[in-house]
């Protein structure tokens, strides 16, 4: 595949070698006022149903059917969904997979690469620790290399949440969408400047944020509730181009705020995201970002792979007279 930045036509090219191995994530249309918010209308894209829990199993597939996978197999960096992903995919299609990981990943993410069976390795604190080791290893034994970000092939396939969305909603005003750098690049060359595109990111790592200010991608601080999904050091050099020209803004959110998202989306639709995959909805539900009273916004969920809620737990007994009403 040429390294032609990404546009409309590659990424439609690109759903149709992927289509088969992805899921089409449904859509949810709801009133903003079952969250205490306006009448606005508020559209769900539920990609947090996709393969491996995330968008990013579009994005692994897109690499293993576009590239010549040498034997030696594929290896990957994640803060965990990546890996998830790389796992997901290579084990489909019969591909040997070694994943580095940092502490902060969460264990439902290291249990499903486990569970997928690639092989796992836990290094360092953040994800750039994970990405010099998986680097090291690539070198060392000549296994592909898939960039969680920054790399074309990553964000023609995140591309396609875009294209999918706007085939599902295509009376779309505004899109809210997570910011950890290949979704909303991806997401930014498909709409290109169609639509009202609005970058979610932590307080706690404000990469997106400060590569704007400064113009140019710069190291951040990668913390938070959501730094296993949303907390590369920097952003990608691939995507910056896409979100200075595409992104209309960009908002800062608190863990805080994050949580009560989580804790509203499944309150009122039983829905259960990962910190991750509320981010983008915590900027509506927090005021930070005020639609319109007309305007149709987008809301991209984009990762599930948590633990939030337990089935293990025994439930309280029913006594054997009790009314089945």
């Amino acid at each position: 595949m040429t390294k032609m930045p990404p546009d409309r036509q590659r990424i439609a090219a690109v759903e149709k070698i992927i289509r088969p191995h992805v899921r089409r994530t449904p859509v949810l249309e709801v009133s903003g006022a079952d969250f205490r918010l306006d009448s606005t209308s508020l559209i769900f894209k539920l990609e947090f149903l996709q393969h491996a829990g995330s968008f990013k199993a579009r994005g692994a597939f897109t690499h293993l059917l576009t590239r010549e996978v040498p034997a030696a197999g594929v290896v990957a960096a994640s803060g965990g969904n990546h890996g998830v992903a790389v796992s997901f995919a290579a084990g489909k299609l019969g591909i040997p997979a070694k994943i580095f990981i940092p502490t902060v990943a969460s264990p439902e993410k290291i249990e499903r690469i486990r569970g997928y069976g690639a092989q796992l390795v836990i290094t360092g604190e953040r994800y750039a620790d994970a990405l010099a080791a998986s680097e090291a290893w690539g070198a060392q034994s000549g296994a592909m290399p898939i960039h969680a970000y920054d790399q074309i092939e990553t964000l023609l396939g995140q591309g396609t949440v875009g294209l999918e969305f706007e085939e599902q909603y295509p009376q779309l005003d505004t899109l809210l969408v997570a910011v950890g750098g290949g979704l909303i690049g991806g997401v930014a060359a498909w709409y290109a400047g169609k639509i009202k595109l609005i970058g979610v990111e932590p307080e706690a790592a404000p990469t997106l944020s400060s590569a704007l200010r400064a113009g140019r991608p710069v190291d951040s601080p990668a913390g938070g509730i959501a730094a296993d999904s949303l907390a590369p050091k920097r952003v990608g050099e691939l995507m910056f181009p896409l979100a200075q020209k595409f992104v209309n803004n960009v908002i800062l959110i608190s863990d805080e705020e994050i949580l009560r998202a989580q804790e509203m989306l499944w309150t009122v639709l039983r829905i259960v995201t990962e910190p991750g995959g509320a981010a983008a909805f915590a900027a509506l539900l927090s005021g930070h970002y005020q639609p319109t009273p007309q305007e149709r916004v987008g809301i991209l969920l984009c990762g599930g792979n948590t633990i939030a809620v337990n089935f293990t737990a025994t439930p309280a007994k029913i006594p054997a007279h009790a009314s089945n009403a």
